[in-house]
């Protein structure tokens, strides 16, 4: 019982670290945004350079979609509503989550390693020596790189799925469900209130991520293990995040 309390304990003084320095980047963001340059560099490092495996995933999960939706709606004779399975489907569920998922892969470890290791060479304390604000000048830039590539990604990854290379592709070019209605479907089933949830969606797991993996790397040991260890913690966190608040969000946005 006393080793459940003292788990308890360490996890909740833990969360509170988390959301004082979550503040501290909030109020550190206006101070990022003064220095744009900071933030394009970092909107490459986390956006553009995963953009080849959102793009490639896009595609392969519009294509699996495709092949499954058809299946099942051929059963009915409804194979012509194939287009509406893969657009909602994608656009309210897979593409914000799947897209984070990746996401967290690819740049929230990226992230977490590369602050990790400055700690661990001592570049954060020089920063503090000479009067630079860490918080400021590094995390900063990165959280708001994250929460701005999150959205775009999740866009491109529903486009690809949906339509260049995924569902369009296998629907329209394999099994011969008609072009127009594909696309007449999903024009007319799909609303804006889709598209705004599923952008609401990718902002909060962009914000998610971004916090754990720049919280994971300030907070280092700074050991090769400690570093390592911030790594996969930031993978594991935030997919758990991740589907936590997808189920938080879709029961919110339903009712």
């Amino acid at each position: 019982m006393r080793g459940i309390w003292q788990i308890l304990s360490d996890f909740l003084a833990g969360l509170g670290r988390a959301q004082f320095f979550l503040a501290a980047i909030v109020a550190a963001i206006p101070a990022a945004l003064a220095r744009p340059r900071l933030i394009i560099q970092q909107l490459y490092s986390v956006g553009v350079l995963s953009l080849i495996i959102i793009v490639i995933s896009g595609s392969f999960v519009g294509m699996v979609l495709g092949l499954q939706g058809y299946r099942t709606l051929v059963r009915f004779g409804a194979e012509e509503s194939l287009g509406v399975f893969v657009a909602l489907v994608i656009i309210r569920e897979l593409g914000p989550v799947v897209t984070a998922l990746l996401f967290a892969g690819r740049a929230g470890s990226a992230l977490a390693a590369e602050i990790g290791l400055m700690r661990a060479t001592d570049q954060l304390s020089a920063m503090e020596m000479m009067a630079i604000d860490p918080v400021r000048r590094v995390i900063a830039p990165r959280f708001v790189a994250g929460l701005i590539a999150m959205p775009l990604l999740a866009g491109i990854f529903s486009v690809m799925a949906i339509g260049v290379a995924g569902g369009h592709a296998i629907g329209v070019e394999l099994l011969g469900v008609d072009a127009g209605s594909y696309w007449s479907q999903i024009h007319s089933s799909v609303a804006i209130e889709d598209i705004r949830q599923s952008f609401i969606k990718a902002i909060v797991f962009g914000a998610a991520v971004s916090w754990i993996a720049v919280y994971q790397g300030y907070h280092a040991v700074p050991t090769s293990e400690g570093v390592s260890r911030a790594t996969t913690s930031t993978v594991v966190v935030s997919s758990l995040s991740i589907l936590a608040l997808d189920f938080v969000l879709t029961a919110f946005m339903f009712h």
